[in-house]
């Protein structure tokens, strides 16, 4: 306000038809007084990106992805079941707790309003959307929203929410306003996708619908400032479309982070950063209930390496919302102490970023429903530890990030024990996991993994040689040289 009262001054002094030679020393010290004005509001404007660059620490970019992530880790939040409010406000006080246990992302499941029209269950799912652009008034409000995400950026978190580009609820205002946006049933009518009766399937052939789309998710990057979206059932929406979405939304956002749910190989040149690494997920299941053996996860990683791109990125889990609901993990598929060994290696894999859902780190020992409120009990987080451990190292140690080198190593039975090394420069992680109800014979023959690393579980430095010993079964070991 002074800066705009001094420049009508100034240009009043300079045009007015009344001015002499007795207004100059008036006029230079106006002229002096907006040099100044001018370079204060400019370095207000400029300070906040000053110091944005002296926070960056390295490249912006690693191997074509923000660089924030490739150390980094995902928390899923499903808001409804986390507090008994089901509220933001009601999460928000878990902040402090969460950033202690080392977790850097958080994703939230969508934060829109749902759709009443052929809702499933009391409150309905969350991935039926009823409008794009608005907050879900049982979270909270916009504003809630927003002071959230300033809150958590401040506290450096980084925040991602889900995003329904499949489909929208039964009730959403386009399904009234602009019936060509949806595929269409033999009645003629907004199409249902698959036997979710509660969404009607989008016609990414309208190209008004796609601009719609894309206006929606930028609404969320320039009004609330999020650090990226979950894309659900990517996978079954075109590859043409996530190429010019990504490429417009990037134009606001240069390190915008994008994940896939599916496991397309056109995923990745479209333009995300991860995908859903399926098949090895169910590979993991399949050796936790001992149908297969460790070194079953060979051949997943080696259809990776041959059907993705290099760079490319996959978000490790043991369970997230929909493995929770629908089948039970990982209390049911991984129990007791046979979570611990898969979660390492979703931790510490190559090409992962690895995630936890919301009630694994007490851990809640049930499914948490869908469409009715279900508490998540929260007492002792008794795996906080745990994964705190595994968490820091990460953040702490480049032969964790996600692009740092991988090695097989064999140290014993291949059917029972998993073993490999990661690095970049000068740190290596070495990882022996026991995928077995059987206590294993280790001997580690290689001379570079020799000497005296430190466990990072037990707190201690460890001598390795080429000596035998034993790993309980289920049991896992991290070595850091």
């Amino acid at each position: 306000m002074i800066f705009v009262k001094l420049q009508v001054r100034f240009t009043t002094l300079i045009f007015s038809p009344h001015n002499n030679t007795n207004d100059m020393p008036r006029l230079l010290s106006s002229i002096r007084i907006l040099f100044l004005y001018a370079i204060l509001f400019s370095s207000c404007k400029l300070m906040p990106k000053e110091a944005e660059k002296k926070k960056e620490t390295g490249e912006k970019f690693i191997d074509g992805h923000p660089a924030w992530i490739m150390q980094g880790n995902i928390y899923e939040v499903n808001v409804r079941q986390y507090t008994p409010e089901g509220t933001l406000k009601a999460f928000e006080k878990n902040l402090d707790r969460l950033k202690e246990m080392g977790v850097q992302t958080l994703w939230f499941m969508p934060v829109n309003p749902i759709s009443k029209l052929d809702r499933k269950g009391a409150l309905g799912s969350y991935y039926a959307v009823s409008n794009y652009t608005a907050f879900n008034p049982e979270f909270g409000t916009i504003d809630d929203w927003k002071a959230f995400v300033m809150k958590a950026h401040g506290m450096g978190f980084r925040v991602i929410i889900d995003w329904v580009p499949n489909h929208t609820g039964a009730d959403h205002p386009w399904v009234t306003h602009h019936p060509g946006f949806f595929v269409k049933d033999s009645l003629g009518k907004p199409a249902v996708p698959f036997d979710w009766t509660d969404t009607r399937q989008l016609d990414y052939k309208n190209i008004e619908m796609q601009d719609s789309m894309i206006a929606s998710m930028k609404y969320w990057l320039t009004d609330t400032n999020i650090d990226g979206f979950r894309c659900d059932v990517a996978w079954n929406v075109p590859g043409s479309f996530w190429t010019r979405c990504i490429a417009e939304l990037r134009n606001i956002r240069e390190d915008l982070f994008m994940l896939a749910e599916g496991d397309k190989s056109y995923l990745h040149p479209s333009g995300f950063d991860a995908t859903y690494p399926w098949e090895m997920f169910h590979m993991m299941v399949k050796i936790a209930k001992g149908g297969r053996p460790a070194f079953a996860l060979d051949s997943i990683k080696s259809k990776f390496d041959t059907l993705y791109p290099k760079n490319a990125l996959e978000l490790y889990f043991t369970s997230n919302h929909d493995e929770n609901s629908w089948n039970k993990a990982d209390y049911a598929t991984m129990p007791g102490p046979i979570h611990a060994p898969f979660a390492v290696f979703t931790q510490t894999m190559y090409h992962s970023i690895p995630l936890i859902y919301s009630g694994q780190e007490e851990p809640f020992l049930d499914s948490i429903s869908f469409f009715y409120k279900d508490t998540i009990t929260f007492k002792s987080y008794g795996r906080a530890k745990f994964y705190k451990t595994l968490l820091e190292l990460r953040k702490n140690n480049p032969a964790l990030a996600s692009n740092a080198s991988f090695k097989k190593v064999v140290v014993g039975d291949e059917k029972a024990l998993y073993a490999y090394v990661r690095e970049a420069g000068d740190k290596k992680v070495f990882v022996i996991l026991n995928l077995s109800p059987a206590a294993q014979t280790i001997k580690v023959t290689d001379p570079s993994l020799h000497g005296e690393p430190y466990n990072v579980f037990m707190g201690t430095k460890e001598p390795l040689t080429d000596k035998e010993w034993q790993l309980e079964p289920w049991g896992y070991a991290v070595y850091v040289y």
